[in-house]
């Protein structure tokens, strides 16, 4: 076994060992479990997005019943629906389910992510010229996490399910998030517009998993029309957060406790879908190796968790996004090999 597999089967082992709680079947938000633990829906969306990358690497079908476990405590502790006041929340869920159905052939987690799509797209509406409403309650407040996810599941719904509806929702949504959140100049992705109700955009919201689901939304679009625009577009985002987010050597920081905890995974998951797209990237596929190196080598503690700096050992209470964005980024670099 390579030594990046190792690295991520340490990772995953204290996933499961760590977060799971055997009560309530359900992976909770620390280690150790704090005495109240609120329910962040969206956390699960990529506890279940690890345990399939897991599987991929491994083939062991216990990351398949890991998957299973946290599939149906995540449907139960949400209130036995995948449905959500956050719109955003519901879309990570919804990919999620997608790449189920592709690595297992079981039609009920398409049929599950189609449920919830068809939720998700009422959040398109006519506040800021258009674009998808963050959360319910919220509905004239449009970010890109509300937008490009759901730009990827029209598109990748389309590839599956040959909908001409699919493909229309992702082309109008992808448009409205490059033409209302993209800097025209460079190419960084914005976070979102209007979240005080004055239409601003909020400039200084910087952040990794923006990036990446920009490059996700892009690339999806490249493959339905073959057009090395998009292509091109999306290896402008990606080496633009390098450039904008990143240290001089191209270490990703902590980006912030909670949810912020998440990010640098979802931009590592993307950016590797696009080096495999083309041989232009192998940059890129340095800067992915380079950040699962210090994680492997500074970040991971004796239990084999990772908190949020992953230039050094955290101890005490580590969230499970923390250490989630840490699992995928080490599953990235273990598809691209030791080298």
């Amino acid at each position: 076994m390579k030594k990046i597999e190792e690295v991520c089967e340490r990772a995953q082992y204290a996933l499961w060992n760590r977060f799971w709680d055997n009560e309530k079947e359900v992976f909770v938000n620390h280690y150790p479990v704090k005495e109240e633990e609120s329910w962040i829906y969206w956390w699960h969306a990529h506890a279940l997005d690890a345990l399939l990358d897991g599987f991929v690497r491994t083939k062991e079908t216990y990351y398949l019943e890991r998957f299973e476990a946290e599939y149906e405590g995540a449907f139960r502790e949400n209130g036995g629906t995948f449905l959500h006041n956050w719109y955003d929340d519901m879309e990570w869920m919804t990919l999620a389910l997608i790449r189920a159905f592709d690595i297992t052939g079981e039609k009920r987690y398409i049929e599950q992510a189609v449920y919830i799509w068809n939720d998700i797209k009422t959040a398109w509406n006519d506040s800021c010229g258009g674009g998808m409403a963050w959360k319910k309650d919220q509905l004239d407040y449009k970010n890109t996490p509300a937008n490009a996810p759901a730009a990827i599941i029209a598109f990748r719904l389309y590839q599956r399910l040959h909908r001409e509806e699919d493909r229309e929702w992702g082309e109008k949504i992808l448009k409205w998030n490059l033409d209302h959140l993209m800097d025209p100049d460079t190419c960084f992705i914005w976070d979102g517009m209007n979240r005080l109700g004055d239409g601003k955009v909020d400039y200084e919201w910087k952040f990794t998993y923006c990036q990446g689901v920009v490059i996700g939304a892009a690339m999806e679009y490249a493959r339905i029309t073959n057009n090395k625009e998009y292509l091109d577009l999306a290896g402008k985002v990606a080496r633009r957060a390098v450039t904008e987010l990143a240290d001089a050597d191209g270490i990703f920081p902590y980006e912030g406790p909670d949810d912020c905890g998440l990010f640098r995974g979802i931009y590592f998951r993307y950016v590797y879908e696009l080096t495999q797209e083309s041989s232009e990237y192998e940059d890129l596929k340095e800067i992915i190796k380079k950040n699962a190196r210090v994680i492997a080598e500074n970040g991971m503690n004796e239990d084999g968790l990772v908190g949020g700096d992953w230039r050094q050992k955290s101890e005490g209470t580590l969230d499970l996004a923390q250490h989630l964005s840490a699992v995928m980024t080490l599953e990235m670099a273990a598809k691209l090999g030791d080298s």
